[in-house]
C-alpha cells in the first residue's frame, strides 16, 4: 500500500515550505538472462503513461517482505521461472524528488534443463507477456526509444555491459 504525505519542510534559507511526498513500501527487480544469452522481459500496460512498455520483471515488496524473497517470488508469478541463485546487485531511489520508493535489483540465475511449464501466477488486475531479446534486439530497442522504464533501463545497462556479477551493499 502506498501513502501520500504533505510534509512541512524548513528550506535551506529557512523559510518554511511542503511538499507532497509518496510513501511506498518498496520494490523489486529482476534481471534474468535465459540459457540462450537472452534477456527477459515483459510487456505490459501502464495506465498512468497511457500505454505497453518492457521491463524487466518486478513488484512492490509485502509489509515487512524481505527483498530477495520477494524478488524470487516476483520472478515466478510474472516469468513462471524459478530462480536457483538470485544475488543483489544494487539499490536505489526511483525518484526522489517525490517518493521514498527505493528499487532493489537482482540477478537471477535458473536451470534451464529442469521443466518449465510457462504458466504464470499473476495477481487478478495483472497482464503481461513474457519475452526474451538478444543483445542487438535490446539495443535496437534502446535505439529506437522503445525501452523508457528507468529501472529497466538501469538492469539493461548493466547487462549490456556485462555487469552482471556487479554486487554492492545498496543505497
Amino acid at each position: 500500500m502506498i501513502a501520500l504525505d504533505q510534509d512541512l519542510v524548513r528550506l535551506p534559507n529557512g523559510r518554511e515550505s511542503t511538499r507532497e511526498v509518496v510513501r511506498h513500501p518498496g520494490a523489486v527487480c529482476i534481471l534474468l538472462q535465459d540459457g540462450l544469452g537472452r534477456l527477459c522481459l515483459v510487456r505490459q500496460y501502464r495506465h498512468p503513461v497511457g500505454k505497453e512498455l518492457y521491463e524487466l520483471p518486478a513488484g512492490k515488496l509485502d509489509r515487512g517482505e524481505d527483498p530477495q524473497s520477494a524478488a524470487a517470488r516476483e520472478l515466478y508469478e510474472e516469468t513462471g521461472r524459478l530462480a536457483t541463485v538470485i544475488r543483489h546487485a544494487l539499490t536505489f531511489f526511483t525518484t526522489p524528488g517525490f517518493t521514498d520508493e527505493v528499487m532493489h535489483l537482482y540477478v537471477a540465475e535458473c536451470d534451464d534443463t529442469r521443466e518449465k511449464t510457462g504458466e504464470l501466477h499473476l495477481d487478478d488486475d495483472e497482464f503481461l507477456a513474457v519475452t526474451y531479446h538478444t543483445r542487438n534486439e535490446v539495443q535496437a530497442m534502446l535505439a529506437r526509444g522503445a525501452l523508457v522504464d528507468a529501472k529497466t533501463l538501469i538492469g539493461v545497462l548493466l547487462w549490456l555491459g556485462g555487469n552482471m556479477d556487479l554486487v554492492s551493499s545498496g543505497a
